[in-house]
């Protein structure tokens, strides 16, 4: 393989490409903390080279995300939900009210479904939640022709909900009945 300046530069140019298209097509991302055991969805957005997501106060959870530590992403396509790619990235939290976390909130305000108070959410942003940056560092981890082996399939995160109570009587008699 060409090892080059010329096609080095290329292979980057074509990853950033890549990273980019596929964050932005994507709804859902996989993001893993540095010490953490297990990835967690998030919604976000792309926003001038990296990935931005709202969380805690009320949306979504962040868990282990934290300043200046890593993250492992993991990018899935929207209508298959198949992994595209994977990436290393670099946690910078955003300060209300500056230039880039200005930016990264109307990114992610049109990609907040559902919102309880669309008219003061920037505010309660502002007010309530962290605003994070997750900017790719280093080549791809996983991408076309490079995709790890196996099914990585995880167990599911604990939680005190659940949906198993006894059948309903009748429900046999309506879900087999014939017409």
């Amino acid at each position: 393989m060409d090892r080059t300046p010329a096609a080095v530069t290329a292979d980057a140019l074509l990853e950033q490409a890549l990273l980019e298209e596929a964050a932005k097509k994507s709804g859902l991302l996989w993001v893993r903390a540095d010490g953490q055991e297990q990835a967690r969805p998030l919604w976000h957005a792309w926003h001038d080279g990296a990935v931005v997501v709202v969380g805690e106060g009320g949306e979504q959870p962040l868990h282990g995300l934290a300043p200046g530590t890593g993250a492992t992403v993991t990018v899935r396509s929207k209508d298959k939900g198949g992994r595209l790619t994977g990436w290393h990235a670099r946690v910078v939290e955003l300060a209300p009210g500056s230039p880039q976390w200005l930016g990264a909130v109307e990114e992610l305000k049109g990609k907040r479904l559902n919102a309880p108070d669309t008219d003061a959410i920037t505010e309660r942003w502002a007010r309530e939640c962290r605003v994070l940056r997750l900017e790719p560092s280093g080549p791809l981890t996983e991408g076309p022709g490079a995709m790890p082996d196996g099914s990585h399939a995880a167990r599911p995160m604990a939680t005190p909900a659940t949906t198993r109570r006894p059948i309903p009587a009748g429900l046999p008699k309506l879900l087999f009945k014939r017409r």
